[in-house]
């Protein structure tokens, strides 16, 4: 019986030991791809993506001359060229710092107005019962579907007749309607998320509908509320097309101005430069001012 269950034992034990040969020889290129090798990789990779935008700063902080007669890299070996004269030169042009002022007056009301107003309906949708709510909702899912370029001309008739066209007022409008459906569907699902019972707690406590979301949804919401806001600032502060039908042709947005700039190319390239530099900094900084919020916004609704 002994010596039976020995050859038995034996295939088996071979068997098991290629088995776990092969596997480790799998983990162990699987551990290589994952480790090093894929870090240097996404490295490499990453350094690659970021070359348009160094070389846009590098340029920004070049003569024109030097511009004009050799490539950013030259920076490298003549490090002598950097000079912030183009950013003086930024400050005092008028016309881009009046457009980086009325980016900024069009982009922070429409961000904040679109996250208030879409975690009030988002919360509406998830824990209010009304009439007809289900096919309300259906109506905001069905409107994300309709692109930007179907509502040019009839908005801009609307806005014509009550008098707000190439207005601040008629572009926030313009960009706070196209936000808000991404918005509502966004919250009202993050928002359905939240547990019944946490909820029920706060209305035995006496908490009414403003103060369950005040107290309860709005600190719960909160990553996804700020993912929200970071994404709808950069599509705000990136857009051109809005921009250059309903804003102010006279104090236009840095995406305009800039495009307008374009036009004389050879003769202004000192402020082209830094300003488009400048234009794509700030939504930068705000994105790794709530980097923290955002990922975690992220990270939760991958996990619901």
């Amino acid at each position: 019986m002994s010596t039976e269950g020995a050859v038995k034992a034996g295939p088996a034990t071979e068997t098991e030991a290629t088995v776990k040969a092969e596997r480790s020889a799998a983990s162990r290129i699987t551990g290589a791809l994952s480790g090093g090798l894929m870090r240097v990789f996404l490295l490499v990779v990453g350094l690659l993506w970021l070359v348009p935008t160094i070389g846009l700063a590098l340029s920004s902080l070049r003569e024109p001359a030097d511009i004009s007669a050799s490539g950013w890299w030259e920076v490298f070996t003549i490090p002598s060229q950097i000079t912030v004269e183009n950013y003086t030169h930024l400050l005092r042009d008028e016309t881009i710092t009046n457009s980086l002022l009325s980016t900024v007056a069009i982009t922070v009301p429409a961000t904040l107005l679109v996250v208030v107003i879409g975690s009030l309906a988002g919360y509406a949708f998830a824990w209010m019962e009304f009439p007809g709510r289900d096919w309300w909702f259906l109506g905001v899912v069905g409107l994300l579907v309709v692109p930007v370029q179907v509502a040019l001309l009839p908005v801009s008739q609307l806005f014509g007749t009550i008098g707000i066209f190439e207005t601040t007022l008629g572009v926030i409008l313009f960009h706070v309607a196209f936000g808000l459906p991404f918005a509502i569907f966004l919250l009202r699902n993050f928002f359905a998320e939240i547990p019944r019972e946490l909820l029920e707690a706060a209305r035995l406590d006496g908490a009414g509908e403003l103060g369950l979301f005040f107290r309860v949804v709005m600190p719960l919401g909160g990553p996804a509320i700020a993912s929200l806001g970071i994404f709808q600032f950069l599509w705000v502060w990136n857009d051109m097309l809005v921009a250059l039908i309903f804003a102010d042709s006279k104090n236009p947005p840095i995406t305009v101005a800039l495009q307008q700039q374009v036009r004389h190319f050879g003769d202004n390239v000192s402020i082209l430069a830094p300003g488009a530099f400048l234009s794509m900094v700030i939504p930068l900084a705000v994105f790794f001012a709530f980097q923290r919020q955002f990922v975690s916004g992220v990270m939760a609704g991958a996990v619901k």
